[in-house]
């Protein structure tokens, strides 16, 4: 049987459910499936006559609209591969990503990105904005200059397993961003995969709170819910909004959503201080960075929903292990669960397989996992040693076969020869009642090599000093892992996704000692 794309996919689910709600913009207007669909083919078709052929990149940034979605999917029908960008980038970051992704064009919505312009007009990049007229009959302009288009020239095209239809960068956690070209069959392999695990089906609906320049809500928010045939809410403001989340989860029957910790965190704090009606909700999944288990414990209770962690990265088109659903097993606090459609195996360093409960590097292989990163042969040459994908995380299976992280191997901190987990360290110092956010980092010590420090922010209302965290610490740590230095701060660099990168973490509370 031939690979699947996911535009196959897209097909066969509007076929299915043509007059089934796809997409909504909170409190604007509603597109079906089939209208959803129409949209995309004249948009691709449009592309076509512009010039833009299989294998081109074409560049999208837009905050989280129905645009995006349609000029995404549009892109990939074309057989051209989308690049999908950070709006908040500075023009120097802009021509970093146009120039190393070779873009052919670059797409923007209707009010423009300045500093996407620039740097596009410095490479020479043409620039094409995109409209959806918010009528019933709602139809979608692009600024382009030829106006006698065919609007079926994309119907001769055939979307191919092996055409490359997103191309992202790595969040460079360790070094300069990575190019990760993924196919056709990686994303349709890393949705089919999300839906079977969570039971995603036509009866689902969901609100998107992440970025869709990322992974985590483009693949496990909007594209496994399409390929579901399942509905999906874009807030009003084109990205989350703690104020607005809750009245749009019931205002759209939501069935379930997915976050990274520190949003997940914003809703807790916000409910705690003011509660507000939520729908029936079947699962709360949060990915991307760890979950300390105390949280997982409140949200639970809040929401009264069960918690699945996962685990994932670019690489691996996102998903790469979760918890499961209650009727399918039991759900672990500080596990990312079990993996999902790939194999998965704990190596050390001479690639030998480890058993249940030794830690070692988790690596992969699957239909989600990318062929390799662009043009870098030197990355590639490790990252896919002994014929399985280094994810460069350390972390062990248990007895049950759940997986659970120790770390980022390059995040470690190596404190005089002992190995100690900031995850481990973060747990702890989440655990404290008046603790909203931690993070713990390893710095640089002429004594030891490197020593722990930490940030912590208190939690609405409390207050919070060093000595009382160096206090809690030594009550639940072993000495050795105790912080040396505690950093009490009102806010922690994070990336766009809202992600906590240590090595960001270290850099700005080191340079103010």
């Amino acid at each position: 049987m031939e690979a699947p794309t996911l535009t196959g996919l897209l097909n066969r689910i509007s076929a299915e459910f043509p007059s089934r709600r796809a997409i909504s913009v909170s409190g604007k207007f509603d597109l079906t499936y089939s209208r959803l669909l129409e949209l995309v083919e004249r948009a691709a078709s449009r592309l076509v006559s512009s010039g833009i052929n299989a294998g081109d990149v074409v560049a999208l940034t837009f905050p989280n609209t129905v645009e995006f979605v349609i000029m995404f999917l549009a892109v990939i029908r074309a057989r051209a591969t989308a690049a999908p960008l950070n709006p908040a980038y500075t023009a120097e970051e802009f021509e970093f990503y146009l120039s190393d992704s070779e873009s052919k064009l670059l797409l923007t919505s209707q009010e423009g990105n300045g500093s996407a312009q620039d740097a596009a007009s410095k490479l020479n990049i043409p620039h094409v904005t995109a409209s959806l007229s918010k009528a019933d009959d709602a139809e979608l302009s692009l600024s382009l200059t030829q106006n006698q288009s065919r609007s079926d020239l994309a119907a001769k095209l055939v979307n191919d397993p092996s055409d490359v239809a997103l191309f992202l960068h790595t969040s460079g956690t360790t070094s300069r961003p990575k190019g990760v070209p993924l196919t056709q069959h990686n994303l349709a392999a890393s949705v089919q995969n999300i839906k079977s695990v969570y039971k995603l089906t036509e009866s689902d609906s969901t609100v998107v709170v992440l970025p869709l320049f990322h992974v985590h809500g483009l693949i496990a928010g909007l594209l496994s819910s399409l390929c579901a045939g399942a509905a999906v809410a874009l807030p009003a403001a084109g990205r989350f909004s703690a104020s607005t989340f809750w009245a749009d989860m019931l205002n759209y029957n939501a069935t379930w959503y997915t976050a990274v910790p520190t949003i997940h965190q914003i809703i807790l704090d916000r409910h705690s201080n003011k509660p507000e009606p939520h729908p029936k909700l079947r699962f709360v999944r949060s990915c991307s960075a760890s979950l300390a288990p105390i949280i997982l414990g409140r949200l639970e209770e809040a929401f009264g929903a069960p918690v699945l962690e996962a685990y994932a990265m670019t690489e691996a088109s996102h998903l790469m292990s979760s918890n499961p659903l209650p009727a399918d097993g039991p759900h672990k606090p500080g596990s990312v669960g079990k993996p999902v459609g790939q194999e998965m195996s704990i190596l050390n360093e001479k690639g030998e397989i480890q058993k249940a409960e030794v830690p070692g590097e988790v690596c992969i292989r699957g239909p989600n996992v990318t062929k390799g990163y662009k043009n870098n042969p030197t990355a590639n040459t490790t990252a896919f040693e002994f014929g399985w994908f280094h994810t460069g995380d350390l972390g062990f299976f248990d007895s049950d076969g759940y997986l659970h992280l120790v770390g980022r191997i390059k995040e470690l901190i190596n404190r005089g020869g002992e190995k100690i987990s900031p995850i481990e360290v973060d747990a702890v110092l989440l655990s404290h009642p008046d603790v909203a956010q931690a993070v713990a980092f390893g710095v640089p010590d002429d004594k030891y090599g490197e020593e722990i420090n930490c940030a912590v922010i208190a939690r609405e209302g409390s207050e919070i000093d060093e000595e009382e965290v160096l206090r809690f610490c030594k009550k639940n740590l072993a000495s050795f892992k105790v912080p040396k230095k505690v950093f009490v701060t009102d806010s922690l660099p994070k990336t766009a996704t809202g992600k906590i990168l240590r090595r960001l973490v270290a850099e700005h509370f080191v340079s103010q000692k």
